[in-house]
């Protein structure tokens, strides 16, 4: 292991990580570089990464969050992002279209990213690609599995016959999943924790804190708690309907992020992790809506 200015670098056979030195938590991440005989590609460039450290042939961007695409200005080759997501790489008016905020929000949240990320207005020659892709990079290549749930077009990529299964913000966190933009859904996350759960791979790597997971025992166990997360928000959710709430209510009362914690884009969360669940929880019949357009658990 060697160290930079900014990360340090740990080698998993073809793979090697960008591990961030602030612990990987937001803005930060880790990022994944993979490194064939042909050609070398990158993975969700950090706020980290400064400079291009690799020489990379090109860069995948897992999704349009403005954590993953922090260093993506210090790379002159090809980017991809699958198709549901590559608006928001090649414009950040449209990234910022995809939270769902409030007019005052929205300038809250674009002030700040411009003051934590100096984000460019965007990457206009980004390239959409699907689930399936692959990077042939000589002796291995490097596949886009789509893994929708935190926003739509959410990827993985998988390195073979490496074994390394980069998972990107299914991130195993203790914090748990989130799911607070427009394209989110609770179902689709449950489905791609699900498919995740079936890859047997020697290395799984998260962009946030947990940085890789050595094998598919340890990881099935990490995904069973960080699902039983989504689990648990429902279950707080349905013990506040003790009687009717209105979504303000709800959204104050907070299933994501602590009472104290400040940031210009937790209301816009919390308010649409409550609507996800909500609907979700409508299905099932477990909760119902008033004349008056509160909710409560029948």
């Amino acid at each position: 292991m060697t160290t930079a200015a900014r990360f340090t670098e740990t080698r998993f056979d073809e793979v090697t990580v960008l591990a961030s030195t602030h612990g990987g938590a937001f803005p930060y991440g880790n990022t994944v570089v993979v490194h064939g005989s042909e050609a070398t590609l990158v993975l969700d460039p950090s706020l980290d990464v400064d400079h291009d450290p690799v020489g990379a042939d090109a860069v995948m961007i897992s999704h349009a969050h403005e954590d993953h695409i922090a260093g993506l200005r210090h790379f002159d080759t090809a980017k991809y992002a699958h198709h549901d997501e590559v608006g928001r790489v090649r414009s950040l008016q449209v990234l910022l279209d995809g939270y769902g905020l409030t007019p005052e929000e929205r300038a809250a949240v674009d002030a700040q990213i411009g003051d934590t990320f100096a984000l460019t207005p965007g990457f206009p020659e980004a390239r959409g690609v699907g689930d399936g892709h692959v990077f042939d990079l000589g002796d291995i290549t490097a596949t886009v599995v789509h893994l929708p749930g935190h926003t739509r077009g959410h990827c993985g990529v998988l390195v073979e016959p490496t074994g390394f299964f980069y998972i990107a913000d299914i991130d195993l966190t203790r914090f748990g999943p989130m799911y607070g933009d427009v394209g989110s859904s609770v179902d689709d996350y449950l489905a791609s924790i699900a498919r995740v759960r079936e890859v047997e791979a020697r290395w799984y790597g998260t962009f946030h804190q947990k940085g890789v997971v050595e094998g598919a025992r340890v990881l099935r166990e990490r995904l069973k708690a960080y699902e039983g997360v989504i689990h648990r928000r429902e279950e707080r959710l349905l013990e506040f309907l003790d009687r009717p709430r209105r979504l303000d209510e709800i959204v104050e009362h907070r299933l994501v992020y602590r009472p104290h914690v400040q940031m210009p884009f937790v209301d816009a969360v919390e308010r649409r992790t409550a609507q996800l669940h909500l609907e979700r929880l409508a299905r099932h019949g477990q909760t119902a809506t008033t004349d008056q357009g509160t909710f409560y658990r029948p």
